[in-house]
């Protein structure tokens, strides 16, 4: 799985929402707002592009950036990535974790036990 710094991902969270966008659209989306003038825009652009993260576009004699990587396979990286490194790859210890330091609402209790439920029959 491609490893996205905090950095880079702002840039792919743009693509995702916003789709094909040009290095200047993304300095404004992104760089504005995260303080980043174009040359650091144009450095994250160009290591999501070694790490085959985004593909570049002609349009219009502009080059035009798109996500490849999909945000569910990066969330599912960087989810199983926070397993592996904090809790051994097993998910029980991160919900006791979040249980033990911050208390669930009802709601939450109800959808995750929703979801037991849920799995327990599909593996039925």
């Amino acid at each position: 799985m491609t490893r996205i710094s905090a950095a880079e991902s702002q840039i792919m969270q743009a693509l995702w929402t916003r789709g094909p966008l040009g290095a200047e659209e993304i300095v404004r989306e992104v760089g504005e707002a995260q303080s980043w003038g174009e040359a650091t825009v144009k450095t994250l652009i160009n290591r999501l592009l070694k790490k085959k993260a985004i593909a570049s576009e002609r349009e219009g004699g502009r080059a035009r950036y798109r996500p490849l990587l999909t945000r569910e396979d990066y969330v599912t990286g960087e989810s199983q990535g926070l397993l592996d490194r904090l809790f051994g790859g097993e998910v029980a210890p991160l919900v006791a974790h979040y249980a033990k330091h911050r208390p669930l609402a009802p709601e939450e209790i109800e959808r995750l036990k929703s979801l037991i439920a849920a799995m327990e029959r599909d593996d039925g």
